[in-house]
């Protein structure tokens, strides 16, 4: 077995695009376009081995596909084999999600939040988007455990030390993320990681999906710090490029 950095799923010798993990991503619009871009980044980075990328707007997937030729747009999710699913980065909104794969809610998407899905939900908000889950923000800790106690999602509240937040659970608090992550696009590249990463560990839990999460939380945060060495300010594509270069 080929052992990859301590952040990644390990391959089997037998290992496969598939069996890797399959990844649907839905992000980007006409207003946000580079959300589509950055979320697919991630995605490709996560370890997933089958990334799947679903747009209304033609011009935006001709794009992707450009600039991305080893992602595959499809038409929707009806017949698509997915392991988890992305969607929000950019504040695209989508029905007919798949109801038995992982998924990962980001931006406004986060409002259409199952609370009667079984399998693993994942909310990414950052402080100013909890108002579309009718929450407001007092204390940092208490309210992440409190949203996701009460919606049985895992919730990870972007920010200075960035929480993950499970139903019950003790919580994860990142402490390597610093200021170089405040930068737009950041988060959206954050959501691709995460949808990647649990569709290459493929947990049965809410305790190993926390903690595949936490995962893809210090691994975006690595990524800022390896480009904080090289770039001042750090931007987002930053962040995407120093993906690859995570404990090599």
């Amino acid at each position: 077995m080929f052992k990859r950095p301590k952040y990644l799923a390990d391959l089997p010798i037998d290992a496969n695009k598939y069996t890797r993990g399959v990844v649907g991503v839905s992000a980007g619009s006409e207003k946000f376009p580079g959300a589509a871009i950055l979320s697919l980044g991630g995605a490709r980075r996560g370890g997933a081995g089958y990334v799947k990328y679903l747009s209304e707007f033609k011009s935006i997937t001709k794009i992707v596909t450009s600039t991305y030729p080893d992602v595959v747009s499809v038409l929707d999710w009806h017949d698509e084999k997915l392991d988890a699913l992305v969607v929000g980065p950019g504040s695209p909104r989508i029905s007919n999600i798949p109801r038995d794969i992982s998924l990962v809610l980001d931006s406004a998407a986060i409002a259409f939040v199952d609370v009667k899905r079984n399998p693993i939900t994942v909310l990414t908000p950052h402080e100013g988007e909890l108002k579309y889950l009718g929450y407001s923000l007092g204390s940092r800790y208490e309210t992440a455990q409190r949203i996701s106690d009460e919606l049985g999602a895992i919730l990870v509240l972007k920010g200075v030390k960035t929480i993950v937040a499970a139903p019950r659970l003790p919580q994860r608090i990142d402490e390597i993320g610093g200021t170089e992550l405040a930068t737009a696009g950041s988060g959206d590249i954050l959501a691709g990681i995460i949808g990647s990463m649990l569709a290459s560990w493929k947990p049965t839990g809410i305790a190993q999906a926390q903690e595949v999460v936490f995962k893809a939380v210090q691994m975006h945060s690595m990524a800022g710090k390896i480009a904080r060495r090289s770039h001042n300010p750090v931007v987002a594509p930053d962040i995407l490029q120093a993906l690859g270069e995570v404990n090599l």
